[in-house]
């Protein structure tokens, strides 16, 4: 489900993809897999600011993060803009980063069009 997804899944995104396939699936059900999921080191939360995390499968190395104003879904961005410890204050050492770009996403850009 994840793989074919190309994105972090909320718990709401996974238990609509799911219930086709597990008729009476709660809720709960899903939080509790995610959990084993994130223990047994298959997933790994995608923290937002403000909001719950979304999932996505791990070992898929360095990469950011999109997230739709619009529909709220977060995208993969598999550009990173490198070293970016000259950015910190001298004498601080980096060790990493995570960059979470805001905007629209392109199906919420075309459906805007379309109502102007």
């Amino acid at each position: 489900m994840f793989d074919g997804a190309r994105r972090p899944l909320s718990p709401q995104e996974v238990l609509r993809l799911a219930r086709p396939a597990v008729k009476g699936l709660g809720i709960a059900t899903v939080y509790r897999t995610l959990s084993t999921l994130v223990d047994e080191g298959l997933l790994i939360p995608i923290a937002l600011p403000g909001q719950p995390p979304r999932y996505e499968p791990a070992g898929k190395g360095h990469h950011h993060h999109f997230h739709c104003r619009g529909c709220d879904r977060i995208y993969e961005v598999d550009e990173c803009p490198g070293d970016i410890s000259r950015l910190a204050p001298r004498g601080f050492s980096v060790d990493g980063h995570d960059i979470l770009l805001y905007g629209t996403c392109a199906d919420c850009t075309r459906k805007q069009k379309v109502k102007s």
